[in-house]
């Protein structure tokens, strides 16, 4: 069997067009005479057209009549094995193996997550024997970053959030000739809920998600090994600072929130004719101390859980620009996601308690 090639074979050029049948085994030797300049589209079809018929019994396919340096270019690569991946489409996994993969990598998501909170555990011990090394400056600039910076949005959000309850709690109130109890409904409504809520969300959304992105690019940069290399603790270094601002900006974050949702509240009152001295006695004497303490205590939590999902899934990130994205994405998913469930949790207790 004879497989003669002619012409020329470069990238850009006529398509190959095949005369005779196609073989169903390796030719036995090449004609190439009339053969004219190639490139490495024609060892490339030619490697396609061997592994098409397979592989001989008795050895590598002779190679007799080509060119010394195609000749070469072929010993190479055939001597390369073929790749799997490089062939269509996998076979269909079953769904034993699936499941199988889905709760390795749901072991493999509590056990990061349980080393990581374990290691802050640790940081925390350290920062509280003063055997924690972080500049100061640094932690400040996130308080900043926490604090003044979020209050924009942190007022736009709260405002809006107290002026809807409003809304809501007036048309049906107003039914009944009970508008001034708008006050208690938004008063109530924003210090156990809503303000704690919204603001942990507003800040998963900014803070969490630039946690996740910093250290990530950090990541990818290869500055947290240097940081290993100098010999600091990355934890001590990067994600403690971190936690202790967001710990401690999102209790006051959301006092302010309230207040603001309040305000809200007071201008729907205003438009169906609630004096504002009289809607803002009603709100303090709708809201006790133990009310208020309720969502400044959850608040507390909800700040390390948006540190700690930013830092996990930042310090977790490929070394890509896509996998910082991805990391961010995550961040911020698995932050509301854990809020939601924790402040269930907390509404289960507080319940149950009677409170």
């Amino acid at each position: 069997m004879v497989l003669r090639l002619a012409g020329e074979w470069r990238r850009g050029g006529p398509e190959p067009r095949i005369e005779g049948e196609a073989p169903e085994r390796a030719p036995n030797r090449y004609e190439a005479a009339a053969l004219g300049d190639f490139d490495s589209t024609l060892p490339a079809f030619l490697l396609a057209q061997l592994r098409a018929v397979g592989k001989p019994a008795d050895g590598p396919p002779p190679l007799e009549g080509l060119p010394q340096n195609l000749r070469g270019l072929m010993e190479l690569a055939l001597a390369v094995p073929e790749e799997i991946e490089a062939r269509g489409a996998p076979a269909e996994t079953s769904e034993i193996r699936k499941l199988g993969g889905v709760t390795i990598r749901a072991l493999d998501g509590i056990r990061s997550i349980a080393e990581f909170s374990g290691r802050t555990m640790l940081a925390l011990g350290r920062f509280l024997t003063g055997r924690a090394r972080f500049r100061a400056r640094d932690f400040w600039l996130i308080v900043q970053d926490c604090g003044v910076r979020a209050l924009p949005i942190v007022s736009l959000i709260s405002f809006l959030i107290g002026l809807i309850l409003a809304f809501v709690g007036n048309v049906e109130l107003s039914n009944f000739g009970a508008s001034l109890y708008v006050a208690d409904l938004v008063a109530i409504a924003m210090v156990r809920e809503m303000g704690v809520m919204m603001t942990a969300i507003i800040m998963s959304g900014r803070t969490g998600a630039a946690f996740a992105a910093h250290l990530g690019s950090m990541k990818a940069n290869q500055e947290i090994d240097a940081l290993r290399t100098f010999g600091f603790e990355p934890f001590d270094f990067l994600v403690l600072p971190r936690m202790l601002a967001l710990v401690l900006m999102m209790p006051l974050l959301t006092i302010y929130s309230n207040v603001i949702g309040f305000f809200g509240g007071m201008l729907v009152g205003a438009a169906v004719n609630i004096p504002p001295e009289l809607y803002w006695y009603e709100t303090l004497s709708s809201v006790t101390m133990t009310t208020a303490f309720l969502g400044v205590f959850k608040s507390v939590f909800f700040g390390a859980v948006i540190a700690m999902c930013g830092c996990l899934h930042g310090m977790h990130a490929g070394n890509s620009s896509s996998a910082v994205g991805e990391a961010t994405t995550r961040a911020v998913v698995a932050s509301i996601t854990t809020i939601i469930v924790l402040d269930s949790i907390f509404a289960a207790i507080f319940t149950v308690l009677d409170i």
